[in-house]
């Protein structure tokens, strides 16, 4: 018997989310290493004796094989690789709102495989780390930067001067940093912060509180920009109850 002419083997993912199809059936929506984002169907995996009962969990690292050349594909076979703790508490409401930008910012089967390894890393962190909201703004970032829309973090827009860790900058959309002025002071274009948040965000370091204030205020910026109206129910949630 030959192979499937479109059949992927052994494909490293993790289940961003799923829901049901059919009367026994699940769609899933992973991020997979070497091809992105993909949407499968896991055929019969409601069903009470399915050997996929129970696999297709969030947060867990698999590895997944599937067929199909359409949109959405067929799930032919899923096994646990392990090594991943399960997040609970804060750190699993974390990971819920990481699966919700990457739903809602990438494209399917466009791959990024530095994006899934940091990804991966991340959970790591959410699973051993206290300080969910520096892990979160690592993330933000390094995922705007992986689909294209890196902060400009090192250099003034203008001058392509580098940041003057004492000196005031407004953030402006697709510009960057611009060195604020006492003559700026009436506009409401780009966000007033301290050019030691842009090189503490450039260096993923979010100890200082002041930093850690104008990142989050900063990030939520730009998300906002590229989410394009889409909201968050996540991040809702984690801003309500821990406001980070």
């Amino acid at each position: 018997m030959q192979p499937h002419k479109h059949r992927l083997e052994d494909e490293p993912a993790f289940v961003l989310h799923s829901y049901p199809y059919r009367e026994t059936s699940l769609v899933l929506e992973v991020l997979s290493r070497q091809h992105g984002r993909v949407a499968l169907v896991a055929r019969g995996a409601r069903r009470p004796k399915s050997a996929l009962r129970g696999l297709l969990m969030g947060f867990q690292p698999l590895q997944l094989s599937w067929f199909g050349k359409h949109e959405l594909r067929t799930l032919h076979r899923a096994e646990w690789q392990g090594g991943q703790p399960q997040l609970q508490g804060t750190a699993l409401l974390c990971g819920f709102y990481l699966n919700e930008l990457l739903l809602n910012l990438m494209v399917r089967d466009d791959p990024h495989e530095q994006l899934f390894d940091y990804y991966q890393h991340t959970l790591q962190r959410l699973a051993n780390e206290a300080d969910y909201a520096a892990i979160l703004r690592c993330f933000e970032k390094h995922l705007l930067q992986e689909l294209g829309y890196a902060l400009l973090l090192v250099q003034e827009a203008d001058s392509g001067e580098p940041i003057n860790s004492f000196a005031p900058y407004r953030y402006v959309l697709e510009r960057g940093a611009v060195r604020a002025t006492p003559d700026d002071s009436n506009t409401s274009e780009g966000l007033l912060m301290l050019g030691k948040t842009l090189q503490d965000m450039a260096a993923d370091d979010y100890r200082d509180a002041v930093s850690a204030q104008q990142s989050k205020q900063l990030m939520r910026m730009l998300l906002n920009h590229h989410l394009a109206g889409k909201t968050l129910h996540t991040r809702e949630l984690i801003r309500d109850l821990l406001k980070i």
